[in-house]
């Protein structure tokens, strides 16, 4: 690391920290040269997947897109921007954890449905409905009958795993 103020080469490191909620390291550094201290910032470089589009055209990935489209599917829904940031987070994550230099958007699109799905169901109906293009009534009834499927599987699942808890519990007193 160069040194800002007299340009040389040679700097040292006096102290590292932590900085911006565990994503960043703290620098603090001494010129081998003049003496003077300053600080530097540290960060990962994370480099998002190209989406490749429906015409097979590629585009960067853009978060805000994907932030903006979510947010109109959520509009006027009780889900907290909070909420909304951790889904869009996860979706990214999820993206740069795959390894791929270039996904389908269509994958982007289902991991924006699934994260949908657990914020607000109607909200995911509403993206559902553009994304999957729904043509008539019958389409949504379907969608929504998966909905209840997915949800009364789920409900069964987790009553089993209380009632497997419970069970192990008294076997072991």
């Amino acid at each position: 690391m160069y040194c800002p103020f007299c340009n040389h080469e040679e700097t040292k490191v006096i102290d590292s920290r932590l900085a911006g909620e565990g994503q960043q390291i703290r620098r603090r550094r001494e010129c081998l040269k003049c003496g003077e201290r300053f600080t530097t910032f540290e960060t990962a470089e994370l480099v998002m997947p190209r989406i490749i589009k429906n015409d097979a055209s590629r585009e960067p990935f853009d978060e805000q897109k994907l932030r903006t489209s979510m947010l109109k599917a959520l509009e006027k829904r009780p889900v907290s921007s909070e909420a909304l940031d951790a889904a869009v987070g996860r979706i990214c994550h999820k993206l740069r954890t795959l390894g791929e230099r270039e996904v389908p958007s269509r994958l982007v699109g289902e991991l924006a449905m699934e994260e949908l799905h657990n914020l607000d169901e109607v909200a995911y109906v509403r993206f559902a409905s553009v994304y999957r293009a729904f043509q008539d009534v019958e389409a949504f009834r379907e969608e929504i009958e998966r909905m209840r499927h997915r949800r009364n599987r789920a409900a069964a699942e987790s009553q089993l795993a209380l009632w497997a808890a419970n069970d192990t519990g008294r076997k072991k007193k």
